[in-house]
């Protein structure tokens, strides 16, 4: 049983901690209570961004906020299936940082992004291919994010020179960006476990997601 509902809106749970533990946390008790094997999607942002080099599964967690709480909170009610924490997930459909940046480009000449913050964007797609061959693999923890790292701002520049945009990047800081759930400021993900399914460059994924975009 795949299971990727969430409450994913970082800075809204902040004001409504009870809504996000009802979705993260009891959502996932409901799931697992099903009895079947669970493939439980969750977060980079469980840790603190201390580290400053990739977090793999054995090291400990500390979430800084609602969200990042309540989805670690939700590992826990899985007994029996897959945990699977990934990294900045971006896809053609839904809200997500590339769809998001593809619709401030066209519309203005400057957009000001974080770049001090650092992580794995992660495509969708190939997340789910990975989940695939994660099946066949046993249950457990698992960390699964895109080869190489960046920060919001290389990420944002990479989106308008591949979708072809002439807009600029201004680089802020996250004091500066002013949002109210709390961030780590390293949160790259690798596996410790050598049978761990590999996913590609991030830049791979974006031009994958683009050319999806496009058809």
């Amino acid at each position: 049983m795949l299971h990727a509902a969430a409450w994913t809106k970082v800075d809204d749970a902040e004001s409504d901690p009870a809504g996000a533990e009802a979705v993260n946390v009891a959502g996932t008790r409901n799931v697992a209570a099903l009895g079947a094997p669970v493939v439980y999607y969750s977060t980079d942002y469980v840790f603190d961004g201390r580290k400053r080099e990739p977090f793999v599964e054995s090291d400990p967690t500390n979430p800084l906020g609602v969200y990042a709480r309540t989805k670690l909170e939700g590992e826990r009610e899985v007994r029996d299936g897959w945990i699977v924490r990934s990294s900045w997930l971006f896809g053609w459909t839904g809200h997500n940082f590339v769809r998001t940046m593809l619709r401030l480009g066209a519309e203005r000449e400057e957009v000001g992004v974080v770049d001090d913050q650092r992580g794995s964007p992660t495509y969708v797609g190939h997340l789910a291919a990975a989940t695939r061959e994660l099946l066949e693999l046993p249950p457990g923890l698992w960390h699964i994010a895109a080869k190489g790292e960046c920060t919001w701002a290389d990420f944002a520049e990479a989106i308008f020179e591949e979708a072809g945009l002439d807009c600029r990047v201004r680089r802020i800081t996250t004091a500066e960006f002013g949002a109210p759930a709390p961030r780590p400021a390293y949160s790259v993900l690798r596996s410790e476990r050598p049978e761990a399914p590999r996913l590609p460059h991030w830049r791979e994924g974006l031009r994958a997601c683009l050319a999806r975009l496009a058809v």
